[in-house]
This record gives C-alpha cells, sequence and structure tokens, in this order.
C-alpha cells in the first residue's frame, strides 16, 4: 500500500515511479479522491462543533421560556446531526474508493532497479559453476531411466488432474532429503529461525502481503473461505501484523518448508511437461522483518543465502536483478536466482529474492519502535525461496545424470541419504 501523504508531497515523482512499471499517471485521481475525503471530513467536524454549541443554547432557551429561539435551536441541532452523518458516510464512500484504487496499484521500483518491459531486459549480475559438458545428450528429468519410474505424472492425473505429480522411492526420498537439507543450512549456518506455520489462512493474511484481491485468481480458496497459501511468504510476514515490534529486536528472520499452492491462472500452455510449474509444490521459503535502513543489505544477504544452497549441491546458476516490466506487485527490487537445467540447455528460475519495502507493512499494519518512548514507524519486509524444492530436485537430477540412466547425487545430501550417493538405473538408491 503506498503512503497518501508521500503522494500528495511529490504527485510527479509518484506518477514517473509508475510509469517504469508500464502504468499512466494515477495522482490526479488519488488527489482527488483525497481531497473531497479530507473536505468531508472537515465539514463533518464543522458541523459536529456547530450541533455541540447549538446542544448548549437549547436548555438556556427553554429555562427562558424562549419557546421560538428553543424551536430553532432544536431544529438545528437535528439538522447539524443530519449533515454530520451525511458528510461521514460521504468520507467513508471515499476512502473506500481511495483504498480501492491504492490496493490494486504496485510498489515503486528502486532508483537502481534497470528500466524494462519484460524478461528480455532484466540484468545478469554474476553466473557460479560451469554447466557440465556431457559425452551423450543429457535428457530432462522424467526422461531419465532411474527417474521416470517413480515420477508418476499419470497417476497424478487420475487423482488431482494435469500438472500434480506422484513421487516414489528415490525420488521421493531426494526430494525430502533437499528440504531437509535446506532447512538446515538456513537454521545452523544462516542464521534463519524454523517455523511450521499453516497453509491456511484468512483473507486478511493474503490482502497483507499484497495477493488481494488483485491476484485472488492466481490461489486456491475453501469453501469456509480460507485460502490455500501460495508460499509462506504469507504466513510468515503477517506474523507482524497488527505489532509494534521493539526496535532492538530486529531484524526477524524465519524459514519455514511447506507445500504451496498455486493455479497458475494465465499460464496455459507453458511447462506442461515434468515438474517445473505445478498446481502444489514444496518451498523453503525465508523471510526477514527489519528497519528500514537495514532492508538492501538484508536484501544482499538473503540472495547469498539462497545461492549457498545451489553452491553446497554443485549446481552451476546465474543471479539477475528484474527490470521494472518484470517485477513483482510488491516487490521494490528482486534478484532472481536462476538454475542450470541441462535437459533444457538453459537456466531456469528456482529463487526469487525481494525487498518490498514498507508497502507490505501498510497493508498489515506492522510497525516497530525505534527505541523506548519513540513514534512508531513502518517496518521492511523481504522474503526469497530459499529455495523451492522440486526445481531443485530437477536440476539435481539433470546434472548428475549418468549415460546409463543412472543420476550421482550431490555430496551434501549424502549425509541425508544414510551414506547413499547414487539412483541406479532401476530406480533404487544405492
Amino acid at each position: 500500500m503506498h503512503d497518501i501523504r508521500a503522494i500528495r508531497e511529490n504527485p510527479a515523482a509518484f506518477d514517473a515511479a509508475l510509469a517504469r512499471r508500464g502504468m499512466g499517471a494515477q495522482s490526479s485521481e488519488i488527489l482527488a479522491l483525497d481531497q473531497a475525503r479530507r473536505a468531508a471530513i472537515s465539514q463533518a467536524e464543522a458541523a459536529k462543533a456547530a450541533q455541540n454549541a447549538a446542544s448548549k443554547q437549547v436548555g438556556a432557551a427553554k429555562a427562558r421560556g424562549d419557546e421560538a429561539e428553543f424551536e430553532r435551536l432544536r431544529a438545528l441541532v437535528a439538522e447539524k446531526k443530519a449533515e454530520m452523518a451525511a458528510l461521514e458516510e460521504d468520507a467513508r464512500a471515499g476512502d473506500a474508493k481511495l483504498t480501492a484504487i491504492l490496493e490494486t496499484l504496485p510498489n515503486t521500483p528502486l532508483a537502481e532497479v534497470p528500466d524494462g518491459a519484460d524478461e528480455g531486459d532484466n540484468v545478469e549480475l554474476k553466473r557460479w559453476g560451469s554447466p557440465r559438458e556431457f559425452d551423450f545428450q543429457p535428457v530432462e528429468h522424467f526422461e531419465i531411466a532411474g527417474v521416470a519410474r517413480d515420477m508418476d505424472f499419470a497417476t497424478a492425473a487420475k487423482l488431482s488432474g494435469a500438472r500434480f505429480v506422484v513421487l516414489r522411492g528415490a525420488v521421493a526420498r531426494v526430494h525430502r532429503a533437499l528440504a531437509q537439507f535446506m532447512l538446515d543450512l538456513h537454521v545452523e549456518d544462516h542464521g534463519l529461525r524454523e517455523v511450521n506455520s499453516p497453509v491456511l489462512v484468512r483473507d486478511e493474511a493474503m490482502y497483507g502481503t499484497g495477493q488481494l484481491p488483485k491476484f485472488a485468481e492466481d490461489s486456491y480458496r475453501t469453501t469456509n473461505g480460507w485460502w490455500l497459501i501460495p508460499t509462506s511468504e504469507v504466513t510468515l510476514t503477517n506474523f507482524a501484523a497488527g505489532e509494534i515490534l521493539d526496535g532492538a529486536a530486529l531484524p526477524l528472520r524465519f524459514c519455514a518448508h511447506t507445500l504451496c499452492f498455486r493455479s497458475e491462472a494465465g499460464s496455459a500452455g507453458k511447462d506442461t511437461t515434468g515438474m517445473l510449474r505445478q498446481h502444489q509444490f514444496e518451498k523453503v521459503e525465508m523471510v526477514s522483518i527489519t528497519r528500514p535502513e537495514d532492508s538492501l543489505a538484508e536484501h544482499e544477504r538473503m540472495t547469498r543465502c539462497a545461492e549457498t544452497v545451489l553452491e553446497r549441491l554443485g549446481l552451476p546458476y546465474r543471479t539477475i536483478v528484474l527490470c521494472t516490466g518484470d517485477m513483482g506487485f510488491g516487490a521494490q527490487k528482486t534478484h532472481d536466482i536462476e538454475v542450470w537445467v541441462p535437459g533444457q540447455g538453459t537456466y531456469r528460475e528456482i529463487s526469487s529474492v525481494s525487498v518490498c519495502g514498507d508497502f507490505q507493512a501498510r497493508r498489515m499494519t506492522a510497525r516497530f519502535r525505534p527505541t523506548d518512548g519513540a513514534k512508531p514507524e513502518f517496518v521492511h519486509t523481504l522474503n526469497g525461496s530459499g529455495v523451492a524444492v522440486g526445481r531443485c530436485l530437477i536440476a539435481v537430477l539433470e546434472n548428475g545424470q549418468q549415460a546409463d540412466g543412472s543420476v550421482e547425487l550431490p555430496e551434501a545430501l549424502h549425509p541425508y541419504l544414510r551414506g547413499r550417493s547414487r539412483i541406479t538405473p532401476e530406480g533404487e538408491l544405492a
């Protein structure tokens, strides 16, 4: 949510920031609504004052027997009461219209974010590792002999429809090991606090992180009104909703491994084979809640946390900064980390790490007190994948595939697999 005071103070800068995201000017309509709303509030206050003044005089007129003045004042009290009620309703309606506009406008990008229209204008920041040179033609994850039997899309389709998968045996074990490895790394090495959080949330939680109202079609809702989370960013960030945190306790750093659910609205025809784009998937999410002056440094820190996952697994990747036209709704700046997938011969997104400034904090009224007795200020929020478990499984399988259909697994996973180091061509751990 945007700060209306900042828009009042510099409407041109607000419109220029939105223009960088491909949007037309919004400040004129916003400020007209704001002015009308404030005028209604001011007039309502004036009517209330007039009502109070007349009320005080009614008794005096009655006491001195001035019946005409008594009736005039009583009528004035009733008139001002009705006028005040109408003006207050106008103010409420104006506030609702103003909020309806503000809550659907994306966050404004930081000055350092590159301008651009789409993913073609993103800027590469770094690369780590070199893609493996194969002496055979690498295949996609679901085509590897040792994997194909236990990565079952047909049974999943029978159970649930398209874009679901059933994992069995060695593949399921490696998937579980990856999640455990990520959690241990983030908790033990990166100092994040592990959380086990719900996957069903109320409207308020989805609204707080920006999924509602604009992106309702991208998520699933139960018949009794709960939402299935698209990411545990929703739950972890909302820990601060409605709170005034102790500034000395910041930053708060959390991680959680959860199921995530996305309808993939608008993605028809994209990544229809394999595990790249699923309605149900697992992710280890990172969330930080910081002081405003610390959020950009925390963004770099979180990016390194996600990169370290891939480095420990020996997976080549590149890190890019998204341009203004490719950033998510709530982000001020985003780093995407893309892992190399030999089966497609390209880099694919496996983590997205964003700093949101106070955009989400304003929606959920999340504040902190800088020092004892100081006025509360809005926190800054950040979120990032640390990383997507299914996509990491894809990268591990494709990068480790062998000519005979077996898969050599990263050394970092061996302790989680009781010392086993490979998937055989027959699909067994060995």
